[in-house]
């Protein structure tokens, strides 16, 4: 006889794992679809925000681009234009422009 497919008897309990493990394969899926790579992009963006370095071209979250001319502890001084230069705060800037090719 096949006793897994078979109901449970009257009295008998179901297994409580076999209910919860929908719910915990949702959360699994979760964690590695969703949460560990978000956390491993902040971690990324956070050494690269400690890594900035005087002359670096960067972006800012509001799409100001910009090369890196002085850094204190929490903020930026960027030159956008000759004389034009921007105090930005350090969460503000989101990449490195340096690799990106120059369109003329």
């Amino acid at each position: 006889m096949n006793y897994l497919l078979m109901a449970p008897q009257q009295g008998a309990e179901a297994n409580p794992l076999t209910s919860f493990l929908p719910l915990i394969l949702i959360i699994v899926v979760f964690y590695f679809f969703m949460i560990r790579p978000q956390v491993k992009r902040q971690k990324e963006l956070k050494k690269f925000r400690e890594s900035l370095s005087k002359g670096d071209k960067v972006v800012t979250t509001g799409g100001i681009y910009g090369k890196v001319v002085e850094i204190k502890d929490n903020y930026l001084l960027l030159q956008v234009d000759d004389n034009v230069k921007l105090r930005v705060d350090k969460s503000a800037v989101v990449k490195d422009m340096s690799d990106v090719p120059q369109q003329k």
